[in-house]
């Protein structure tokens, strides 16, 4: 497998990123994990800006899903080629009304669905996206969210989503290759339950699940990455580094 972060800043985009979307590529499919805002014109630096073969949303939050507006006007407007088929999105329950009414001024009730096939999450559900197998599970936040495992070819990537501190997130990560794991407060700082992680929480939670390699995204521009970071390495000794935009890990 291979992951791009396409973007990885938490809230709002900051002066050097885009808001969450990450891009997870095998066999010639192409998975993308959230799209924030400003992920749609930063992935357009990765691939074709109808090359991807499915989307996953880990919640509905717009620093995770607003550019799907946009996306929908690319795949519904399309001119050139005909309009896209229906793309695979797998979401939490709502998605389509909660971005029919962002975009405020659809065609149609049901316009979102011509271009978007979309799929309802549930925790604990296995099931494959193309040549991935796929898990997910409901983590700790204020609205319903999931963090995601993806495997191919004896490898996986877990992914959080955003999440306050759960037993759901160590049973997801669980001896995974990569934890792609958010890190949104800073310790002694924040201090809010079933919201977001700090550093140092991240890094536990990499240490409990026995990951092999620890990435720490969706840090807001208030909160300082590096900072977070050496919280995070005084509880995980393995491989550990902030996301970055435009970086490429090879699982």
């Amino acid at each position: 497998m291979k992951l791009t972060v396409v973007g990885c800043s938490g809230s709002f985009p900051s002066a050097d990123s885009a808001c969450s979307s990450y891009l997870v590529e095998a066999d010639g499919f192409r998975l993308l994990l959230d799209m924030g805002n400003g992920a749609l014109g930063e992935l357009q630096r990765h691939i074709g800006l109808y090359d991807l073969d499915a989307i996953f949303l880990s919640h509905l939050h717009a620093d995770h899903c607003i550019d799907m507006c946009g996306y929908f006007v690319a795949r519904y407007y399309r001119h050139d080629g005909g309009r896209c088929d229906a793309i695979p999105v797998y979401a939490p329950e709502g998605a389509e009304q909660r971005l029919t009414t962002a975009y405020a001024d659809t065609p149609s009730a049901t316009s979102m669905s011509e271009v978007f096939d979309f799929h309802t999450l549930k925790s604990g559900g296995s099931f494959r996206i193309g040549p991935f197998s796929v898990r997910t599970e409901k983590v700790c936040h204020p609205v319903e969210a999931y963090g995601i495992r993806v495997e191919h070819g004896g490898r996986s990537l877990t992914y959080s989503g955003d999440t306050g501190v759960c037993d759901a997130l160590h049973d997801l990560a669980d001896g995974t290759d990569l934890f792609l794991c958010e890190a949104s407060f800073t310790h002694g700082k924040e201090d809010v339950p079933d919201l977001h992680l700090n550093g140092r929480e991240a890094g536990a939670h990499a240490t409990r699940a026995g990951v092999g390699r620890l990435v720490l995204t969706h840090i807001p521009p208030w909160t300082d990455g590096e900072r977070n970071l050496r919280d995070a390495r005084e509880v995980y000794a393995g491989l550990s580094e902030l996301a970055r935009p435009g970086a490429v890990y090879e699982i």
